[in-house]
């Protein structure tokens, strides 16, 4: 059996980021930390869970970008990964969900996966479509939000447990090969052993440069990108406890919110 996962780089929230000079897209430069998508964390330790239970199983991780998104390929073999897969798109800044997809897919096509993960959403652009576009081009069913899996004994068959909103669950049976879109709290991700380690050091990646006719397409790409406006100022209050008690009384009153 084999498993494909898709991961992808993200910008670490805690880093300073600023907005690159076209306004399309934040900054790469700079003193920008990068991590894996925390939601493909998930998918990563479903799909090692997965050949835990089973035991024939290969783990493939797969992200498509620049140079440095080695990096998290790196860390998804130290995560339990067997092999990491690099579509190597350079071109910089926003690379659109629809374009992801096709890189994914123009791979994955021949390579008989029998299950494909991702995880529900990025966290940078928000957007919960790279999954269920994979699986639209390769003509695969597809469960999004999956909050719980069972693979049949036959190995055919998966039964997904997805969360719809209003704390709502629904159980639906696909076939396989298929596609699942992961969501957080399904699993607890690891943290990557030190044989792992050792081996992500001396193991290289595939390296795919990204297909050339897909390149010359015109996506989606951002219009616009602005900081979130400044909100009114908050009001200190200053004296001693007593007169900060009918200050606010005060204003409590003026406003009519007593």
């Amino acid at each position: 059996m084999k498993i494909l996962v898709c991961v992808k780089q993200v910008h670490d929230t805690e880093s300073p980021l600023e907005i690159d000079g076209d306004r399309r897209w934040v900054r790469d430069d700079g003193p920008i930390a990068f991590r894996m998508n925390r939601y493909d964390e998930f998918a990563l330790e479903e799909a090692v869970l997965i050949r835990e239970a089973l035991g024939d199983v290969t783990v493939d991780a797969l992200s498509v970008g620049p140079l440095r998104f080695s990096s998290t390929l790196k860390k998804s073999l130290e995560k339990g990964a067997a092999n990491g897969i690099h579509i190597l798109y350079e071109n910089g800044g926003y690379c659109p969900p629809s374009l992801t997809a096709a890189l994914i897919a123009g791979y994955a096509r021949d390579k008989s996966y029998d299950l494909i993960l991702c995880g529900v959403m990025a966290e940078d652009d928000m957007q919960c479509q790279v999954g269920p576009l994979i699986a639209a081009r390769l003509g695969l069913p597809c469960a999004v939000s999956v909050v719980k899996e069972t693979i049949g004994p036959d190995k055919k068959r998966i039964t997904a447990e997805c969360e719809l909103e209003g704390g709502i669950n629904e159980i639906i049976e696909l076939p396989m090969p298929c596609l699942l879109t992961i969501q957080s709290g399904i699993n607890r991700p690891r943290y990557p052993s030190l044989s792992n380690v050792l081996r992500a050091k001396e193991q290289k990646l595939v390296t795919v440069p990204a297909d050339p006719g897909l390149l010359t397409r015109r996506p989606e790409q951002p219009v616009s990108l602005s900081y979130p406006e400044k909100s009114s100022t908050g009001m200190v209050i200053s004296g001693t406890p007593e007169q900060k008690a009918e200050q606010l009384l005060a204003i409590l009153h003026e406003k009519s919110l007593l």
